[in-house]
């Protein structure tokens, strides 16, 4: 099984959208692929949250209660959602709920919550930050990134808290990219250049595909052995 965790320098940067057209493009390829979310927060159901959407466009054929293990309806961290409804993530059950989407699957997108410093439980005796979900599952990571002004020093920032963390990085996406703006060109190659990590697609505003720069979407994903 191969699998990759897909972060985001910053919440609402399109982890979800991205998340869906990777996905998306590995069912056109005939590719088993599955997708999973460990918490969401703001949605009434599973249906209308992130990972129903993530469903809907790409077609996949899990259930809706096999995509994630904790909804919450507050549009809040995780932290503060689980805490205001006094219902907590555990990570054993984070663990098992992975797993049994790899077992179904050849592919397995895990989509992070905000960025990779998210809170998952921030109690006085237990807690997650998302780095423990990614580091417990052994899973490498693509960063979703905006291709505008700032994203040298936020997908910078955010390269470097993941290498601090021993955490791998396949890839690093652009979204909302302009292939005729010198700035998003500029942009693209100073990131490559400072963090020595791969532009591997860019998605145009509201596209439909990504446009692949560096090998294959299935190259994104690497070999899980740990279960």
């Amino acid at each position: 099984m191969k699998a990759v965790f897909v972060t985001g320098t910053d919440t609402n940067i399109g982890k979800t959208y991205v998340s869906a057209l990777i996905c998306k493009s590995l069912v056109k390829q005939n590719l088993n692929v599955g997708y999973y979310k460990a918490a969401i927060s703001g949605a009434d159901n599973i249906k209308n949250s992130d990972a129903g959407y993530v469903k809907d466009v790409a077609g996949l054929k899990q259930s809706y209660e096999s995509l994630l293990s904790y909804l919450y309806q507050d549009p809040l961290s995780p932290h503060l959602a689980a805490r205001i409804e006094q219902r907590f993530v555990d990570l054993k059950k984070v663990s098992e709920d992975f797993h049994q989407v790899a077992a179904l699957h050849d592919y397995v997108l895990m989509e992070g919550s905000g960025g990779i410093v998210c809170p998952i439980v921030y109690e006085k005796n237990k807690k997650i930050l998302l780095e423990d979900i990614v580091k417990l599952l052994c899973l490498p990571v693509v960063i979703v990134a905006d291709a505008g002004l700032g994203t040298i020093n936020q997908t910078t920032l955010c390269c470097h808290y993941l290498k601090s963390k021993s955490i791998t990085i396949n890839g690093i996406i652009l979204n909302n990219f302009d292939k005729n703006k010198t700035m998003h060109q500029d942009n693209l190659a100073m990131i490559e250049d400072i963090n020595k990590v791969k532009v591997i697609a860019t998605v145009a505003s509201q596209a439909a595909e990504l446009s692949m720069r560096v090998g294959s979407l299935s190259d994104a994903f690497s070999l899980i052995t740990k279960f």
